[in-house]
């Protein structure tokens, strides 16, 4: 199975905002730059978070967009829209300490986002575009490598991620 991974276009926050699954709109002209930049087949089912910053993009694609909430970035609780540098450190170094469980700000553990991609991953029947974020980008790419949500979860956590904006990533 082929799926064609799309990271979002830039949203409309401040640098240095832990945003996770804020519901942030883009910019028009981001939009039309990543619009511009897609080369995309036609004819395959398009799937999609439905938070803005995809689902603009994918509503643009294709009005049969299907979206589907396992999607969405991992929740980061009380950290949402706070800025990363006015996290209390030891709240950081607690997520430092176990990766794959801690809940940031009480939100949810990357273990608990990477059984719901799995749980989305495990429905695919077909090729697929998916538009999506970073963090659903990189556990789908370890699910599709066979990893366990668990595996999943490790990886992501140990690994920084270099998806930009509007990237597109075949798997």
């Amino acid at each position: 199975m082929k799926l064609i991974l799309v990271r979002h276009p830039q949203p409309l926050v401040a640098p240095g905002i832990c945003y996770g699954s804020t519901d942030l709109a883009v910019a028009p002209e981001q939009l039309e730059q990543t619009l511009a930049a897609l080369k995309l087949p036609a004819g395959l089912p398009i799937y999609s978070s439905p938070l803005r910053r995809c689902a603009d993009l994918a509503a643009r694609l294709s009005a049969a967009t299907i979206y589907d909430a396992r999607l969405a970035e991992m929740h980061f609780g009380a950290w949402e829209m706070q800025p990363w540098d006015q996290i209390p450190r030891s709240d950081i170094d607690a997520w430092a300490a176990d990766t794959v469980h801690y809940r940031p700000g009480g939100g949810e553990s990357v273990l608990q986002m990477a059984e719901r991609i799995t749980a989305f991953y495990n429905t695919l029947a077909t090729d697929a575009i998916i538009i999506g974020h970073a963090g659903t980008m990189r556990l789908l790419a370890a699910r599709h490598a066979g990893l366990t949500p668990v595996e999943m979860a490790l990886q992501a956590a140990q690994t920084a991620h270099q998806i930009p904006y509007g990237s597109t990533l075949i798997l």
